[in-house]
């Protein structure tokens, strides 16, 4: 909410609903399993909000009679009133009494978004974090604050308050915080760094984002709260001595701490590298950011961290109305509670190994069986299009087993082994297409152009495959929004002829195990490699044009290695590459990427071979892992790469 607005007449309140963080563990049950598990569970979230207190006594009941009042006729719509004058009239009046609140001055900004990947790292896990623990995080991060604390003791700042503190009702995308202007003596009580306390003072001119909120009401809620006020609310103005943006700085690396890198499980696991941890979320949060994750993806964890979250508050909210012992119901409700917070923490674990993001074992695929050939053993073809004619079919043998459809899903779901499925031009989407269990084909008539597959941007999956064998011919497939690769082989065997691959997310990916052939075709726009093959794969790439690929929105270079086709080995895949072209991706044409000690080996033997230094050197290492890899390239044009035509990566 922008300095100087106002707000509706029933938005402000004196008296917050208030939460008891007490936790009533050992009362639910004489089980101390049980209560040891609530009680863990039960932990106080970390927020930079503080939870609000409840204004008592007569301060309380003058407050909650001081309503800001709505202008003559407001409530009232007269004749021929548009949008904007009614605007207007809920404009609300100041009382006389009242001081209107100047506008908020501008706080230090230290944006930790804007830092680059290696200089968060550096800091958090080289300067802050170094040799601690996870259950010693918290002692970190206050040691890292109080040193910066002693800088200085008097300061401004804007002091941000949760809204709950004033209003009855409001909406969080109007009002985000309320805004303060206040004097603040330093000298935090000892406690971890996301509960340090300050004491705050209104200082002059009264100055808030909220134009007609009532001083008195600011003062009478400060006085309830004893003055005392979370630290990271507090942020400093603009306009003080150099000292001020050290404090600055230190209390915006504590909050991304709490707000993006701390999770509450982590003092009550045992981690023995616990920056190597840090490390980890803070590549996933850049990869996040800057795109590498496709934003379908990185939805997915935001909502669930979210929701995670929310349920813990929700299980503490829930003891906290628990006056007396609790009822069975209650108890059953609390378990209840805590194992949605056990599934939601354990989804989140996963989240977090790179190696299970985007392929991990949590994104159910295909849970459709195999239907087979049909009881009388014939096939059919089915041709898909909004009316049928005989020139359609004319090429047809006339004893063809014909079946018409307007919708192409229809067509999938009606198909069983042996079937083909003919499109005519136009537009479609297939949620079926996620679900190729049996050996058909699908083929468009006429000009790949104008036989146009769109993904369903609500489902995971656009084009995934666990049939023996299954082709996709003369089509155009565009990709939007789905989580997955635009087309995954989970296993069998898939051949894509003559087809258009426009990628928003990730491009094709071959499964381990799996088989695909690609001939004739155009990949591009992956955020990732155009083809990755995952150890133990087959590909056979003929004619194709691979481009455009790895557009990663990212700072950091060095890590947008994927391009073309990317290789994933131990075990090592099989690829056959003829007559490509791959041109103007951002990373190499091909990749090969391989651990670190299996790439060493390689060096070691090429070396021992007596390969000459530089540029041969490398010729005589690719080579060798070529040969090792079953890896066969003829007659490709590999060109204008960013990074480069062929390369191993060692991860």
């Amino acid at each position: 909410m922008a300095s100087g607005s106002r707000v509706p007449e029933d938005a402000v309140r004196a008296v917050s609903p208030g939460r008891r963080g007490e936790e009533i563990v050992s009362a639910l049950t004489g089980d101390s399993v049980m209560a040891a598990a609530l009680k863990s569970a039960a932990s106080p979230v970390r927020s930079v909000v503080a939870s609000p207190r409840p204004l008592k006594g007569k301060a309380g009941r003058e407050a909650a009679r001081r309503r800001l009042q709505l202008l003559p006729g407001s409530q009232t719509e007269g004749p021929g009133q548009g949008p904007e004058e009614e605007e207007e009239e809920a404009l609300l009046s100041v009382p006389e009494e009242d001081e209107e609140a100047q506008p908020l001055p501008p706080v230090c900004v230290f944006p930790m978004r804007g830092m680059w990947r290696e200089e968060k790292v550096a800091l958090y896990c080289d300067e802050v974090l170094r040799g601690y623990k996870a259950e010693d995080a918290d002692d970190a991060m206050s040691k890292y604050l109080l040193e910066k604390l002693k800088l200085k003791d008097k300061w401004l700042g804007v002091w941000k308050a949760n809204p709950e503190l004033f209003f009855v009702k409001y909406e969080e995308s109007s009002i985000p915080f309320v805004g303060i202007l206040v004097e603040v003596t330093c000298k935090p009580r000892q406690s971890s760094s996301s509960c340090f306390k300050v004491t705050v003072s209104v200082a002059e001119p009264f100055s808030s984002n909220i134009a007609n909120i009532p001083r008195d009401l600011v003062d009478e809620i400060l006085e309830e709260l004893e003055h005392s006020v979370s630290l990271l609310e507090v942020y400093p103005v603009e306009g003080q001595d150099s000292d001020l943006h050290d404090i600055a700085l230190a209390l915006e690396v504590v909050r991304f701490f709490y707000d993006f890198l701390w999770r509450d499980w982590d003092d009550e696991e045992s981690c023995e590298n616990y920056t190597a941890l840090i490390e980890e979320r803070i590549n996933l949060w850049c990869d996040i950011q800057d795109g590498t994750i496709p934003g379908p993806i990185a939805q997915r964890f935001k909502k669930t961290l979210e929701k995670y979250k929310n349920k813990r508050v929700e299980l503490i909210e829930y003891q906290s109305n628990i006056k007396e012992d609790p009822s069975a119901a209650e108890a059953v409700e609390c378990w209840k509670k805590y194992y949605e917070i056990v599934m939601l923490c354990g989804l989140l674990k996963m989240w977090e190994d790179l190696r299970l993001r985007v392929h991990g074992p949590f994104f159910p695929r295909i849970l459709r069986r195999r239907k087979g050939q049909r009881n009388f053993g014939k096939t059919i073809t089915h041709i898909v299009a909004k009316v049928m004619t005989t020139d359609m079919v004319k090429d047809l043998s006339p004893d063809t087993l014909l079946q018409q459809h307007d919708d192409l899903d229809l067509a999938l779901d009606s198909c069983y082994s042996g079937d083909t499925v003919v499109i005519f031009p136009g537009e479609y989407q297939a949620v079926n297409l996620a679900l190729l269990t049996d050996d058909i084909v699908i083929k468009g008539i006429g000009k790949r152009e104008e036989i146009i597959i769109t993904s369903e941007p609500s489902h995971d999956s656009f084009v995934v495959s666990k049939a023996d064998n299954v082709k996709l011919m003369h089509l155009s497939l565009i990709q939007q929004g789905t989580v997955d690769g635009i087309v995954v082989v989970e296993s069998g065997h898939m051949t894509l002829e003559n087809c258009i691959l426009k990628c928003e997310g990730t491009g094709v990916c071959v499964l381990t195990g799996a088989a695909l052939t690609i001939t004739d075709s155009e990949i591009t726009g992956a955020q990732g490699a155009g083809v990755e093959l995952y150890p133990g794969s087959v590909a056979i790439l003929e004619r194709n044009e691979i481009h455009h690929c790895n557009n990663l929105r990212t700072c950091d270079s060095s890590k947008s290695t994927l391009g073309g086709v990317n290789m994933k080995v131990l075990p090592a895949p099989k690829l056959k590459m003829t007559n490509n072209h791959i041109y103007n991706n951002n990373g190499y044409g091909v990749s090969i990427l391989q651990p670190t000690e299996q790439f060493f080996i390689v060096a070691e033997e090429a070396l021992n071979k007596g390969a000459a230094s530089g540029d041969k050197r490398d010729d005589n290492m690719l080579s060798k892992v070529m040969q090792n890899l079953n890896l066969e390239m003829n007659n490709n044009k590999i060109e204008a790469n960013l990074k480069g035509d062929i390369r191993i990566v060692a991860s």
